[in-house]
């Protein structure tokens, strides 16, 4: 089905290299996650130069005003250790009556190294498959997802997962690693291809992961795509932020 079509402009989904069919990758990014997960932070931070710190803070700030209701329900998807999870916590009154934050994650042991972070806080972290979220319906204020809806095995349905516990009203915010153009982009494919597997093998002793992760982003769909599926998934509004030079961004939506 997908024959011809350039690797960004599909959207079925992570596929780690050899791996055809959506059942394999998910439980081959489910495995290579729970893999490196005791340097996943460490690398995280080294690898972006802490900028990542930055990203989730302004996604979290820009869900403030939703936040700051008590009673708001939010969901930090593909959570992995819960930085952003804790950023968005950041915005939460602290009061007997404030609803907890949902962390989700598929990755036992990414989501085991978050739950240490929430333990003192009100957050409830969840073992799930994104595609298939426990979660009622119409049930959710807010989605967020930083660095993981990538990962999922087939973007439509997870997508549409969404779209099915959020309420109406409530908003979708996707932060994601994007693939830049021109000189920015030239400069990123050397670090992101070159530079980066390395240092992340270095780090984690699992180089195989870090040349995993510009596959993945090569092959998201570029923002005029995302933003089509989010619009077909029944999402309005839906809007794309640059962050730090398009090397990364803010997927924005509502659901009517």
């Amino acid at each position: 089905m997908n024959q011809g079509v350039p690797e960004h402009e599909r959207s079925t989904g992570a596929r780690p290299a050899g791996i055809t069919t959506e059942q394999a990758a998910a439980t081959s990014v489910q495995q290579m996650f729970d893999t490196i997960a005791p340097t996943y932070d460490r690398a995280n931070h080294l690898l972006s130069v802490g900028i990542d710190r930055y990203w989730w803070n302004r996604t979290a700030k820009l869900f403030r005003p939703i936040l700051q209701h008590p009673e708001a329900v939010a969901l930090d998807l593909c959570c992995g250790t819960g930085d952003m999870t804790m950023a968005l916590y950041q915005h939460r009154p602290h009061t007997p009556e404030t609803a907890p934050i949902l962390a989700v994650d598929f990755s036992h042991q990414m989501l085991s190294r978050g739950a240490e972070k929430f333990a003192p806080h009100n957050i409830v972290p969840i073992e799930a498959d994104a595609l298939h979220l426990p979660i009622a319906d119409a049930s959710i204020d807010l989605v967020t997802s930083a660095f993981g809806f990538r990962n999922l095995a087939n973007y439509e349905e997870g997508l549409a997962e969404l779209h099915r516990i959020l309420r109406p009203g409530g908003q979708l915010g996707i932060l994601e690693a994007n693939q830049p153009e021109g000189l920015t982009g030239a400069l990123y494919n050397l670090y992101f291809k070159s530079i980066l597997p390395r240092l992340g093998g270095l780090i984690s002793g699992k180089r195989a992961a870090y040349s995993y992760l510009p596959a993945s982003v090569e092959r998201f769909p570029r923002p005029p795509r995302m933003l089509q599926l989010m619009k077909t998934a029944g999402f309005t509004n839906a809007t794309w932020t640059s962050y730090t030079f398009g090397t990364a961004g803010l997927y924005h939506a509502t659901k009517p």
